[in-house]
């Protein structure tokens, strides 16, 4: 360990070095924002374990179900995107198909073939959990789990209506070489699509070298 580098004695690293569970003492918490929506914002007072001296410290939480996300890989090694406008931060951004883990008890992975189906009108015969993240975990308790998907076929959106956003998103195919060298340049900022990109890219399943162009279906 190098000169300077603290790390707390109570606290045991893994080896093979690894995240782990571990739930610190909640002496009150207080709802700051709660409606009927699937979010919602609170505030934590937080005992540190070990330290009876210290005063409990206030943390703000936002809750939040999780998502799935799909890198959809068809048989030319292109990558099925999405094109859509987020509010929040003012951008357009390229996007995978995604949603919200919000049916209790669901396979996230039905969640995912589900978002698939309803974003792009297309279904995959093969799934691979490629890993589960968590996205800001200093303030959000989302965990995004990202899934490759090959196999592809189109079977139309059923009866699913985009409204809001969505009704202004396109749908696109990038091949697959093109996207991670937009990742890489950093010209595709959404967290998910890079993490989908590099992961797949890493492990060999993605990125073959391709001089097609971004085409809108």
């Amino acid at each position: 360990m190098g000169a300077g580098l603290y790390r707390a004695p109570m606290t045991a690293i893994p080896d093979p070095i690894s995240d782990v569970d571990e739930q610190w003492p909640v002496v009150r918490s207080a709802d700051l924002h709660r409606d009927d929506w699937i979010m919602a914002l609170r505030a934590d007072w937080v005992d540190r374990p070990d330290s009876p001296e210290e005063e409990p410290f206030r943390r703000v939480v936002l809750e939040h179900p999780g998502a799935v996300i799909v890198l959809a890989v068809d048989d030319e090694d292109r990558v099925l995107c999405l094109w859509q406008y987020r509010h929040a931060v003012g951008r357009r951004f390229l996007e995978l198909p995604a949603g919200l883990c919000d049916v209790e008890g669901e396979d996230p992975v039905v969640g995912a073939q589900r978002e698939l189906r309803e974003e792009t009108g297309y279904a995959a015969e093969e799934w691979e959990h490629l890993t589960s993240a968590y996205t800001s975990p200093g303030i959000l308790s989302e965990v995004i789990h990202i899934y490759l998907a090959r196999g592809l076929r189109e079977i139309g959106r059923g009866d699913f209506e985009p409204h809001h956003e969505e009704a202004d998103m396109q749908v696109l195919w990038v091949p697959a070489q093109e996207l991670v060298e937009g990742v890489l340049d950093g010209r595709v900022t959404d967290a998910p699509v890079i993490m989908a990109t590099l992961i797949a890219r890493g492990r060999g399943l993605l990125g073959g070298v391709s001089s097609e162009r971004s085409v809108a279906r």
